[in-house]
């Protein structure tokens, strides 16, 4: 059991960490075209989706520097080993995003009162690139996300980008046939709606698990609801639910059983349970009917 899980979690740390690794060197190569082009042709939405795109290229860097460190085994002083680190990453990532924002609303009011030309044709062809690099980034990480924060956050991160500079083309056509460069501004604005929508998940879900508090996927009622039916159960108490990473959770609780000799069977089968519903790292008080506790209950 123990060779099986180490060689699961050996795959997926290859296959999960190559895609980051991947995506990354393909963002940044665009980001260094997209920035240059925009320059050259004058488009402020190109710039700030380069920029946009160079804080999305931060942001798989640091979900590949999280997804590493979860993988660091526990050692004395950190004996939940780093896992946490996912959590403060994924929070660092929505406050990225969140800067980015505002940059991008501070440069297209500027453009709204100065405009400049703009390439159509440049900016097409350059979203066009785009379109290509972010829908391959976001096909890669869709594959592997599973229900990491991280891996998620990244996939609609690039989700976002893909939709974006699909809007850019449009702008692009749009200023090549009527020559209207106010365009240019109001894409950018709608990158600021597309990113705010994709980054709030992100932030609401980071702070709450920076917080402790319990994982939005679990319901706390649906799982004490499911081990009282284990046979053997009679009651539960002292129930807690946190998350030690950003793909790992973690349960304590007291649980109370009808009989001595049947605290064995019942524990194991509440481990199963708790396995099947996400919660691979549980820690059972266990008591017998009539037993007083005598441990410090909070």
């Amino acid at each position: 059991m123990s060779h099986h899980h180490d060689h699961a979690a050996s795959e997926k740390l290859t296959s999960l960490s190559g895609i980051y690794i991947l995506t990354i060197v393909l963002n940044l190569a665009f980001v260094l075209i997209e920035a240059g082009v925009g320059f050259y042709a004058h488009s402020l939405g190109l710039l700030s989706d380069a920029g946009h795109n160079l804080s999305d290229v931060f942001s798989l860097l640091l979900a590949l520097v999280a997804f590493m460190l979860t993988r660091v085994a526990p050692r004395k002083g950190f004996t939940y080993g780093y896992k946490k680190a996912s959590v403060l990453i994924s929070l660092l990532n929505a406050i990225i995003l969140l800067v980015a924002v505002g940059m991008i609303i501070v440069e297209s009011i500027h453009k709204f009162t100065d405009p400049s030309p703009v390439s159509g044709a440049a900016v097409s062809w350059t979203a066009g690139a785009g379109i290509v690099v972010n829908g391959l980034s976001t096909w890669l990480l869709h594959l592997k996300k599973g229900k990491d924060l991280n891996a998620q956050g990244a996939f609609l991160h690039m989700l976002a980008d893909t939709l974006v500079s699909i809007g850019v083309v449009v702008a692009g056509v749009i200023i090549s046939l009527t020559g209207i460069y106010i365009i240019d501004p109001i894409i950018s604005l709608i990158i600021v709606v597309v990113i705010l929508a994709s980054t709030w998940h992100l932030l609401s879900a980071s702070l709450r698990l920076s917080l402790d508090g319990i994982p939005e996927d679990i319901d706390p009622d649906e799982i004490e609801r499911k081990i009282l039916q284990v046979p053997h159960v009679e009651s539960l108490h002292h129930v807690h639910i946190w998350a030690l990473s950003t793909e790992e959770n973690a349960l304590t609780a007291h649980i109370v059983v009808d009989r001595p000799e049947n605290i064995d069977e019942a524990k194991h089968a509440i481990r199963e349970v708790l396995a099947a519903n996400d919660i691979a790292h549980a820690t059972l008080e266990m008591e017998h009917h009539g037993e007083q506790c005598t441990c410090p209950c909070d």
